[in-house]
């Protein structure tokens, strides 16, 4: 059984139900769990390893659930630069957690500055660099399974209604978190403490994954897509903390 103070147990389950309601309804909720996830088990490096299998489970229910909203062909253009920043990710997590944190942070700031810039453009396009963005999706996923932000961020740009904005990204995260698993078996990141948590996290990811199905039917496309934009931003103040 992981050695947990109560307050880290309450704090890991709030997550899962994020987890599940970012999968399946309001993506920008995801923005918090990497954070919240640092917290919950005390290093940013196991963190994102204890986050993986449970970001999975939801991947599963989110792509079954969402299978024919998905517009594949936004992603395409996206897979080899997702690779490269996968790369450069891994061998980042060498890096001292603390730098990690930061690294993170500046990501998501940079991700929110380009958006804010291209979204109140009076003139020019608004579509997203595939290797900007990419590149910062791969690396961000790898450090902390913090892409949420970069990629809820580059789907804005593409305008797409809001149920395909979510089904398109739970196909994203569905591939993404499969590659990147062996990075984290690679630095021995696992453990059998880390696989029990995930094994009871599962009924909290099914509830918020319930909870998000209904969220998504009932929220306005402009309530949205403030709504994502606000909890990048609050994302960012809890990685600099």
């Amino acid at each position: 059984m992981p050695h947990l103070a109560p307050w880290q147990w309450l704090l890991g389950i709030f997550s899962a139900f994020m987890i599940g309601v970012a999968k399946t309804g309001a993506p920008g909720v995801g923005t918090m769990i990497a954070p919240l996830m640092v917290l919950t088990v005390g290093d940013a490096r196991l963190a994102a390893a204890w986050t993986l299998p449970v970001l999975s489970t939801a991947d599963v229910f989110a792509v079954l659930y969402w299978r024919r909203h998905a517009e594949a062909r936004q992603l395409f253009s996206l897979i080899p630069w997702v690779l490269v920043g996968i790369a450069g990710g891994a061998l980042a997590l060498s890096l001292d957690e603390l730098i990690i944190r930061r690294i993170i942070g500046v990501i998501i700031v940079g991700m929110l500055v380009v958006y804010l810039w291209r979204r109140f453009r009076p003139i020019g396009q608004v579509e997203g660099n595939p290797a900007f963005y990419g590149v910062c999706a791969g690396f961000a996923t790898t450090l902390a399974n913090a892409s949420g932000p970069v990629m809820n961020l580059y789907l804005l740009t593409k305008k797409l209604p809001k149920e395909k904005f979510v089904a398109t990204g739970a196909w994203f995260f569905f591939a993404v978190n499969l590659l990147k698993a062996p990075v984290y078996a690679w630095y021995d990141l696992y453990s059998w403490a880390s696989i029990l948590f995930d094994l009871l996290m599962v009924p909290a990811v099914l509830a918020g994954a319930l909870a998000g199905r209904w969220l998504i039917r009932h929220t306005p496309q402009r309530v949205f897509e403030v709504a994502v934009i606000a909890l990048t931003a609050i994302s960012c103040l809890l990685l600099f903390r």
